[in-house]
């Protein structure tokens, strides 16, 4: 038998929201390890002293937003009728049983008036990793970084056609003065660089009509549409994400990673050691500029000839004393020429390559000399592989999996992080910040609780 049940919903009970609040709720062990107090002086800047009528704290309003992220809860509106209901979300935001819940409108309007254009969102992420520094959770030591896609909010068919000025990579004076003198070295005639007359390159690209910032992707093995790319660092200790940056869909991951990885350095005091990347950073500008600041890389690699039965540029093998390549067939490639890219040509001899057995495996029909490119920064590129072939490279770069692709991983299972949900980037830039802030604060509260 069973028993009926009788009970009223309008019985009255005498409870508060901490008798209720579960002792191992998420949003209690948050709000054990996270102190919110530095929102509401962050914000007091952009509310009126003297003026107007008392508005809701911001303090409420990005937890809010971090209840949101949290749970994967994308809409707003639906943020505020599960705050209306969820006892534990308003514990967290200090309200009680029957106070008022702000409403939808207030977050965007906020949003959309008094945050729009600041670094509000900026400065809480970068508050919370400095209160996972002070915790003993980041060490700054070894970094990994990588990048993910999001959906844009954006019809990949509705677009233009549009001619935009390429971008000029910022190693260029560098790169410019060490081939000059690596073609003095070799006595060649310094390169005529007058540019002043010659117009700025261009490239055609689809702008969307719907969000023109974001960018058309079109990456082998990647969905293709709009979309944007989150740019992310993560600290080998506990997984926390200690930098974010956002770009169009079609900006190359290598673009901005030097820049981010010294701001990084500049605004944490990271005395950073090793870094860990995956193929796509292996290059030589990448490996040079780690070299410059005294930072060893463990570099995914690259694949290089990809025509079947032919042979790559590893089976040539370089000396460094001769300054020259050596075939498989024992005959050497010399040195011509450095061109403006600060490559290297070495080429064979005509006689010896026509009559070669094993010309097949080495040239294309059309082709009658080997030649072959090494940048002039390729030292470094070199140095990086054979740290990565060491022990300890292969043990960090296996971590990879485990730090950056996790952190990805759970942001898009977790915290609905596939798609952008809104448009432009300043805007998608604070769901990534504050996305990625809500993973920090979830593994403060599990490992600093756990331990």
């Amino acid at each position: 038998m069973f028993a009926q049940n009788t009970n009223s919903q309008t019985k009255a009970e005498f409870v508060t929201t901490e008798e209720l609040m579960p002792e191992n709720h998420l949003l209690r062990k948050i709000d054990a390890v996270i102190d919110f107090s530095f929102i509401n002086e962050l914000c007091r800047p952009y509310y009126c002293a003297d003026n107007g009528r008392p508005a809701i704290e911001p303090e409420i309003l990005f937890k809010m937003l971090f209840i949101g992220y949290l749970f994967g809860i994308r809409s707003e509106r639906r943020l505020v009728s599960e705050v209306q209901v969820n006892v534990a979300y308003r514990w967290f935001l200090g309200y009680g049983l029957t106070d008022s819940i702000p409403d939808a409108s207030v977050i965007w309007q906020n949003r959309r008036r008094r945050f729009a254009g600041t670094d509000v969102a900026q400065s809480i992420f970068d508050e919370i990793v400095s209160q996972a520094i002070a915790a003993g959770l980041v060490s700054g030591e070894v970094l990994y970084s990588d990048s993910t896609h999001l959906k844009a909010n954006a019809n990949k068919r509705r677009f233009t056609q549009a001619e935009v000025t390429a971008s000029t990579a910022g190693y260029l004076a560098e790169l410019d003065a060490d081939v000059d003198s690596d073609r003095e070295s070799h006595g060649r005639k310094p390169l005529n660089r007058d540019r002043g007359d010659t117009p700025p390159p261009t490239r055609s690209i689809k702008r969307s009509l719907t969000d023109p910032d974001s960018g058309f992707m079109h990456r082998d093995g990647k969905p293709r549409g709009f979309f944007y790319l989150d740019h992310r660092t993560v600290d080998s200790r506990a997984s926390i994400i200690t930098d974010v940056f956002v770009t169009p869909g079609n900006v190359n991951d290598t673009v901005p990673y030097v820049k981010r990885l010294k701001a990084q350095i500049a605004k944490f005091g990271f005395d950073v050691a090793t870094v860990g990347l995956d193929a796509g950073y292996n290059t030589t500008q990448i490996c040079r500029q780690l070299e410059k600041l005294g930072i060893r890389g463990a570099l995914g690699r690259r694949r290089g000839c990809h025509a079947k039965d032919r042979w790559g540029k590893h089976h040539y093998e370089f000396y460094p004393e001769e300054n020259a390549y050596v075939c498989p067939e024992g005959w050497a490639l010399s040195y011509v020429t450095t061109d403006r890219q600060g490559y290297r040509h070495y080429r064979g001899q005509r006689q010896r390559c026509e009559c070669c057995a094993r010309r097949a495996k080495c040239l294309p029909p059309a082709q009658q000399v080997k030649t072959i490119h090494r940048h002039i920064w390729e030292d470094a590129k070199d140095r990086c592989r054979d740290f990565t072939n060491t022990e300890e490279g292969r043990e960090i770069y296996a971590r990879r999996k485990e730090t950056v692709e996790r952190s990805f991983a759970d942001s898009k299972e977790l915290h609905g992080y596939r798609y952008a949900r809104m448009r432009g980037i300043a805007r998608v830039m604070e769901q990534c910040l504050l996305t990625a802030a809500a993973q920090n604060m979830k593994k403060m509260a599990l490992t600093l609780t756990r331990a």
